[in-house]
Formats: structure tokens, C-alpha cells, sequence
């Protein structure tokens, strides 16, 4: 099995995105999905927070170094493009991505690490993590 293949996930609540909350594309990933579901299903966590690190822990990702975000989806953590694909599966308009899990993890994790490698450099980072609006901070677990 390899690192970040699909894993269960003990000790994390049900449809859960853990990001990196300094990265400016990571940011914004979490502000596309709060605008597009509409059924408020998924909740958010830092990997800076303290119950962010125990659960990037969980899941095999370094919280200082994290090299993806990742998922809680039915029991599981999902990682890389598997989180991306898992997320937008689950939204109204892009149920059509689930297509795109034909593509091999082999192929499509190079493209997302690509990015991941060079998101600092390409889409900038913050020096504090991404704070919710009034309306949006109920869906952020502390």
C-alpha cells in the first residue's frame, strides 16, 4: 500500500477537509467549496491547529511539511486528487468529476503535487491561517 493510499479513519468526524490554513490556493479551495454546498455537509480544519496536527498525525501527513490536504469521507481518509475528486463528487454541478476517477492515482497525483510542491511560490501564503466569516465559522472545528 502506498502513503497515501485511502486509509480508515478512526478518530475524525464525517466529511471533513483538513488544509493547510496558510496556503493561499488551500484557502481558496475551502472558499469554492463553502460557496458551492449549499447543504453545509462539509466542516473544516487547520493543519496549525493543535486538533489539526493530532489529525494530520492520524493520517500520515506531516504538519509542518504537509505535502496534501485531505478528506474524511465515509470512514476514510482521501488524499491528494482522490480528496479533490472525493469533495467535488459530492457537490451539486460537478457530480461529472467522478468520471475522472477512471484516470489512475498514478497519473493524476504528478499533476497535484506539482502544484502542491509550488503552491507557496505560485499562489502565495499568509502569515495567519484563514479566518471564516460570521456566517461560515460554525463549519470550522476548532
Amino acid at each position: 500500500m502506498d502513503r497515501w493510499t485511502s486509509r480508515p479513519a478512526l478518530h475524525a468526524p464525517e466529511d471533513l477537509i483538513l488544509f493547510d490554513g496558510v496556503c493561499l490556493l488551500c484557502s481558496r479551495w475551502v472558499k469554492y467549496v463553502i460557496a458551492r454546498d449549499p447543504e453545509m455537509r462539509f466542516r473544516f480544519l487547520t493543519i496549525q491547529s493543535d486538533s489539526g496536527q493530532a489529525l494530520a498525525r492520524e493520517a500520515g501527513i506531516s504538519p509542518d511539511v504537509p505535502e496534501t490536504n485531505a478528506v474524511v469521507f465515509k470512514g476514510r481518509f482521501w488524499f491528494k486528487s482522490d480528496a479533490v475528486l472525493t469533495v467535488l463528487s459530492q457537490l451539486p454541478g460537478t457530480h461529472w468529476v467522478r468520471a475522472l476517477k477512471i484516470v489512475p492515482r498514478w497519473l493524476r497525483d504528478p499533476a497535484y503535487d506539482l502544484i502542491a510542491q509550488n503552491r507557496y511560490r505560485l499562489f502565495g501564503r499568509s502569515e495567519v491561517c484563514l479566518v471564516p466569516t460570521a456566517d461560515d465559522r460554525a463549519r470550522f472545528v476548532a
